[in-house]
């Protein structure tokens, strides 16, 4: 009610008279939609063909309708995280075949459609980080020839197939953290000639396939860290040779190897939080590679009783007067 002897503003008189506006309406020609509205529970429309990105995050939306995408033919980037998408229609992104970006973090997707991504050969990065996801189906990537990046963590994946990523030759950073993986399968990650980063923390993995990592040689950050590793195969870091960073934090490990060294960086290795047994292989193998230790104060010896609460690479530095060779040529062990 207008109060006596006051005048509205035009502004506010204008938008009396016509209504409330939708929610992030785009201007014409415009080539970005951003709209974290969070009572928006339909996806905008009517959206120019101009647009090349848009980012609908934060919102109430829940559903997509098949031709939400349709006449944005150049759109690149897709960002829809934080919402409340359960499903998502087989045909959405068969609109927009030059799609490079697609963010679904922080949904509620227990599944996808076999084709979802069947036109989408030229996308880059895709971002499935916090959803309800329980098995990876082979059809998903079967047509992302040249996509870089994939983040599936945060799901409740119990299994990675076998050669389920073996499209995936141009993958560069694949990321399987914080699931429910108990092992890895052989071939796992056959086809990735191409990754470099692979980053398996906070799962159930209690051991790992001898071959775990030889279809990947061009690794250079490894992250276990928060696993239930208790050993690990011989030679399995052997295909390593770009390795930079390799994480091991905080798992059962009592004897360790490493990954071969070129000439180059010395190996960023994090080996707290295990219970390791400072005898001479360890103490050997440690003061050979001279590896950098990180989170040092945690990376403590549980035995011999005579090292027990010790750092490992102050242990390390000291040397073992016990592993001195012997006269025979054989070495000492600790007791």
């Amino acid at each position: 009610m207008m109060l006596p002897g006051r005048i509205l503003p035009p502004l506010l008189l204008l938008v009396l008279l016509l209504g409330p506006t939708a929610p992030c309406s785009p201007q014409p020609n415009a080539t970005h939609l951003v709209c974290t509205e969070p009572t928006l529970s339909t996806f905008p429309s009517g959206l120019p063909p101009t647009i090349v990105a848009i980012s609908v995050e934060f919102t109430a939306l829940a559903t997509l309708l098949p031709a939400a995408l349709a006449g944005l033919p150049r759109l690149q980037e897709l960002h829809l995280s934080s919402n409340r998408l359960t499903t998502l229609p087989e045909a959405l992104l068969h609109p927009v075949p030059t799609l490079r970006v697609l963010d679904l973090t922080d949904n509620l997707l227990a599944d996808l459609p076999a084709g979802i991504f069947a036109s989408s050969g030229h996308l880059r990065h895709l971002v499935l980080r916090g959803n309800r996801l329980q098995e990876l189906q082979p059809a998903w990537f079967q047509h992302l020839p040249r996509l870089r990046w994939l983040n599936l963590a945060a799901n409740t994946l119990a299994e990675v197939p076998p050669a389920v990523f073996r499209p995936l030759q141009s993958l560069r950073s694949l990321d399987l953290s914080h699931n429910r993986l108990a092992s890895l399968a052989p071939g796992a990650l056959a086809g990735l000639q191409a990754l470099e980063r692979l980053d398996l923390e906070g799962n159930r993995l209690g051991t790992l396939p001898p071959a775990a990592f030889a279809p990947a040689p061009a690794l250079r950050f490894l992250f276990l860290q928060d696993n239930e590793l208790r050993a690990l195969p011989a030679g399995i870091f052997t295909p390593l040779h770009h390795l930079h960073v390799l994480d091991l934090a905080r798992n059962r490990l009592r004897a360790l190897e490493l990954p071969p060294r070129p000439p180059g960086p010395v190996l960023d290795l994090d080996i707290s939080g295990n219970p390791w047994v400072c005898e001479c292989p360890l103490l050997a193998l440690l003061r050979r590679a001279a590896p950098r230790l990180t989170a040092a104060r945690d990376t403590l010896c549980a035995s011999p009783a005579r090292y027990r609460g010790q750092e490992v690479a102050a242990v390390s530095r000291a040397g073992d007067t016990g592993c001195e060779p012997k006269r025979d040529g054989q070495r000492l062990l600790d007791p």
